[in-house]
């Protein structure tokens, strides 16, 4: 549900109509999440929990932007995991891209990073996201750009040097609940757990060129039981890191 106000263009609520997603006035939204429209662009509010700022999607200014404006691959364990240090200028599947935060850091760095989303609400968080991104700064268009919702179909046959995965933890952590920001409560209550993550390491075997990688927890088992290739190791996670020739028959 889209919940528009009196600054929604209709060319906003056209973009909305377009993708099928209901519209609603405010007074009339009774959901536990809704999506506000404005001209300001797309954001999610939590109705349970009113004083909580909305959630947007900004590549542009806040404290992620400026984190990766300021990244540099020999700083950034992540940018090491994805072998931005060997491999020039990278295509990279963000296949879990989530608000996009990973994937910015590794398009600041010089790949080219495509967005996978698979849960509609944040997708469209993503697309609004890009469409102000790109309409300030074209060159970022190729830079980063989504993908789409589907991209380990089994029909697929797109390939990319680097697939990236991170999954949502699962619910019953506690470990990994403890370090949660406001923000990414909200995701998570929203989303919730990626019950199908390990279906999604083979699927990205079959679609990577020279790697997979798999960030976790530093406590959480290998994704799908499957034991890496190499690891990078940061303060709060670890980067499991797998060479499809190894792995694909």
């Amino acid at each position: 549900m889209v919940v528009l106000d009196e600054s929604t263009t209709n060319a906003q609520r056209e973009a909305v109509l377009r993708q099928g997603i209901p519209l609603c006035e405010v007074a009339q939204c009774t959901h536990r999440f809704h999506l506000e429209l404005s001209a300001a662009g797309l954001q999610l509010r939590w109705l349970e929990h009113p004083k909580m700022l909305p959630l947007q999607i900004d590549f542009q200014t806040g404290k992620h932007a400026f984190r990766a404006a300021q990244a540099r691959i020999k700083d950034e364990a992540i940018a090491r995991a994805c072998g931005l240090q060997k491999i020039k200028q990278p295509h990279i599947l963000d296949g879990t891209a989530g608000l996009g935060r990973d994937a910015l850091v590794l398009a600041q760095l010089g790949a080219r990073v495509g967005l996978n989303e698979r849960h509609p609400v944040v997708a469209l968080l993503l697309q609004d996201g890009l469409r102000r991104l790109h309409q300030s700064a074209q060159e970022w268009q190729q830079r980063l750009y989504f993908a789409g919702t589907d991209c380990f179909s089994a029909v697929s046959a797109d390939v990319y040097d680097v697939i990236y995965l991170d999954p949502m933890y699962p619910k019953g952590d506690r470990k990994a609940k403890a370090a949660v920001k406001k923000d990414m409560q909200m995701f998570q209550q929203l989303v919730g757990s990626d019950t199908d993550a390990d279906a999604l390491l083979a699927a990205a075997m079959r679609m990577a060129i020279h790697r997979v990688v798999v960030k976790r927890p530093q406590h959480a088992d290998f994704l799908a039981g499957v034991k890496p290739d190499a690891q990078v190791i940061s303060k709060k996670h670890r980067f499991d890191i797998y060479f499809p020739e190894q792995h694909n028959d």
